[in-house]
């Protein structure tokens, strides 16, 4: 019996939405449409475009329709923090702030210094402190009489939005809630007393909701836009991180995994919350996983650092051209020059290639001007912070960590997952390179059918995966000395 699913993979500079077709235990996906989200800047603020998201998830559904398919349920998942205002009359109030909003950068600080200290924050919600969460978004609304959340009835993270335009009901899902910065992680709930400090009550955010429960199912309005009848709209992962490392195909937990995209999150997964003094020292995570696990990880600024690059130097013919690079940083002498991939230099500068030089000749280190060095500097560097991170997670981990899952788009580069498996003394498998759609559709699958949503067994993926050897690399240990020098 064949059965199709759909999902909406939205992701901060782009989304698509998938169509999963399961037919005698093998799971198919099919990209069905793709399309740029860009950040839209005005009035000294960055905002994200919701409806046309909205209209992009419809336009994906409505494809469904014209081929006359019957989908079993969708979910969406999206990038983490960010949420949308609703006012009494169930209204969008404003397009939501992005979390690369500049209004942000200080409210952080302000909370800490005023509110609640670091430590106590952490020993509630185990959440890396970062001046984009969601805790301080909502700090600095309120510091700056922001009329959205002053009028707001329901705050839901943008996930649970776009389920709400789907279907009328408001959620509030719990992984995605977990990046917030004030979801209590021994409850499992959103903190009364974190959400009072921001002005809000429990009761302004919908219902709990774990990966897998159903949200409703598509308004009559939707339906006659689509051409689809009431499916079921499920809450999945909704936090895409967390939906990707749901379809990592590891046999065993003796991993830890990178999901390498604008950002790189790594970590391992965890039974339970990891709150200590050593994981506050170290600022590691704590996010909620599909099946009641613990995501214990770090956030590392990513592909953003190239990315923002190639986007200074559109209309040239080697910056667009992926494997152009890559070749070009292949060539550039190895770690020449080094950066620390999470300075505030890097966070939203004016001019990220000026931004890596400025770096650079701050640290007395030779200056990347050409193309390759450039690109060079940048995988280095990322490398480098994965081999700091993962010393870290073993400390943690109880029992040795004896491959690194890289998923996400960064999946692809060869030569980035050579260097660090290289670089890590580690073997590395790449891939699926679709892991978050993938692991979107199996909550949906594992909700709709009896076979449990695991990887071994059900879902043939080997062939999607690439492994790599670790090869003997002599310079990597002087680099790495010398980045931890330039990191302090």
């Amino acid at each position: 019996m064949t059965k199709h699913f759909f999902a909406a993979d939205l992701g901060a500079t782009s989304g698509r939405t998938i169509l999963g077709t399961l037919a005698d235990g093998r799971l198919s996906l099919e990209e069905l449409t793709r399309f740029s989200h860009p950040l839209i800047q005005t009035g000294g603020h960055y905002y994200w475009d919701i409806l046309h998201l909205y209209n992009e998830i419809l336009r994906g559904l409505s494809e469904v329709a014209r081929r006359g398919l019957t989908v079993e349920s969708i979910g969406i998942d999206t990038w983490g923090v960010d949420c949308v205002c609703l006012g009494a009359d169930g209204a969008l109030l404003r397009a939501p702030r992005a979390y690369r909003d500049p209004a942000t950068f200080a409210a952080m600080d302000d909370y800490l210094a005023n509110v609640r200290s670091r430590r106590q924050l952490y020993d509630v919600a185990g959440t890396e402190i970062l001046n984009f969460n969601t805790l301080f978004q909502l700090h600095a609304m309120r510091r700056d009489a922001d009329s959205a959340l002053a009028a707001a009835d329901t705050v839901l993270f943008m996930p649970d939005a776009l389920s709400y335009l789907l279907t009328g009901e408001r959620v509030c899902e719990y992984t995605i809630a977990s990046t917030s910065g004030f979801l209590n992680a021994r409850t499992r709930d959103l903190d009364d007393d974190l959400l009072g400090t921001v002005g809000l009550r429990r009761s302004q955010f919908g219902r709990l909701v774990m990966p897998g429960e159903q949200v409703g199912t598509l308004t009559p309005e939707v339906q006659q836009l689509t051409g689809l009848g009431p499916v079921p709209v499920l809450a999945v992962a909704g936090h895409d991180t967390q939906a990707a490392i749901a379809a990592i195909p590891a046999p065993d937990a003796d991993f830890a995994y990178l999901s390498s995209g604008t950002w790189s999150l790594m970590g391992i997964v965890a039974p339970a919350p990891i709150i200590n003094d050593r994981s506050f020292a170290l600022n590691f995570t704590n996010e909620g996983g599909v099946g009641g696990t613990t995501c214990f990880l770090k956030n590392i600024c990513g592909m953003w650092l190239l990315e923002s690059c190639r986007r200074e130097h559109e209309g040239d013919a080697v910056w667009g051209d992926y494997a152009a690079l890559i070749a070009a940083a292949e060539a550039a002498p190895a770690f020449r020059s080094l950066i620390f991939p999470d300075a505030p230099d890097f966070a939203a500068p004016q001019n990220m290639t000026a931004a890596i030089q400025a770096f650079c000749r701050r640290t007395e280190q030779p200056v990347p001007e050409t193309t390759g060095e450039i690109v060079r500097c940048i995988f280095d560097s990322l490398v480098l912070r994965y081999r700091q991170v993962l010393g870290h997670l073993q400390e943690f981990a109880p029992h040795p960590l004896r491959r690194l899952h890289i998923i996400g788009g960064g999946s692809r580069n060869a030569f980035l997952n050579q260097l660090t498996a290289d670089v890590l003394a580690l073997p590395v498998v790449a891939g699926p390179t679709e892991c978050t759609a993938l692991g979107n559709i199996m909550v949906q699958v594992s909700a709709a059918t009896p076979v449990p949503a695991t990887v071994p067994g059900v879902f043939p993926l080997g062939s999607q995966t690439a492994h790599f050897a670790p090869q003997p690399f002599p310079q990597a240990e002087e680099a790495f000395a010398r980045y931890l020098q330039i990191c302090q």
